[in-house]
């Protein structure tokens, strides 16, 4: 399954990232919840969460494209630390924030797609308790995830992305680890409109970024 490559060492710019769990410290969730822009920056802003991706899942052909996605779905890949989320708590986000109980067109459809069978059982007991909970059918799909391809660098932390003076100076901070840094997982659900003001503030306080990129995202914030 393609990911992002972290250098480990303390001089990489991950090192900025107080969040900045190693991937064998984390564990991952797929969600297709619409268009994959707002998922990552709902769940970039959460604390615990500490990469998001956007790709493509749950077709058969292979290397799909934004503009070639054949049976594939636009989805959001989560690493998060265990020991501040489970996989429940995930799920409640997920029925949350998106429309769950109507059939949508292939590419925006709503589907858990679960890591493994314990994943897949537990998301099934979710959805079932929500029909409970509402009395309506839930169109959301539970399936086991085959294959994640990574989408086109355009649309990581695409939010982030309408900011261009604080998106390139993080691009040519991290380099190839952009996409897999929690400070830019983190502007990107903040400029979106999520998270606390005290995250923020605290966020903001660590960074050691020119006063420019600074300011400017505090205009945006």
């Amino acid at each position: 399954m393609p990911s992002t490559a972290l250098p480990t060492d303390q001089s990489s710019p991950l090192a900025r990232d107080a969040d900045a769990l190693l991937p064998a410290e984390t564990e991952m969730a797929t969600f297709g919840m619409g268009c994959f822009w707002g998922p990552d920056a709902l769940f970039g802003a959460r604390e615990g969460v500490v990469r998001t991706r956007v790709g493509y899942a749950g077709g058969t052909s292979r290397n799909p494209t934004y503009y070639a996605l054949d049976d594939h779905t636009e989805v959001v890949q989560i690493e998060y630390d265990p020991d501040q989320w489970t996989y429940d708590e995930l799920l409640e986000v997920v029925w949350a924030n998106h429309n769950w109980a109507t059939e949508q067109k292939r590419q925006y459809r709503s589907v858990i797609l679960a890591h493994d069978d314990t994943k897949r059982a537990i998301a099934e007991r979710s959805r079932a308790a929500l029909a409970d909970r509402t009395g309506q059918s839930v169109a959301t799909a539970v399936e086991i995830l085959d294959q994640f391809y990574e989408a086109e660098d355009y649309h990581q932390k695409y939010e982030l992305r309408t900011v261009p003076v604080v998106a390139d100076e993080l691009e040519a901070l991290y380099g190839d680890a952009f996409t897999a840094s929690t400070v830019a997982a983190r502007l990107n659900g903040f400029v979106a409109g999520y998270g606390s003001a005290d995250q923020r503030r605290e966020l903001l306080a660590t960074l050691d970024l020119p006063p420019v990129v600074i300011d400017e995202i505090r205009r945006r914030l």
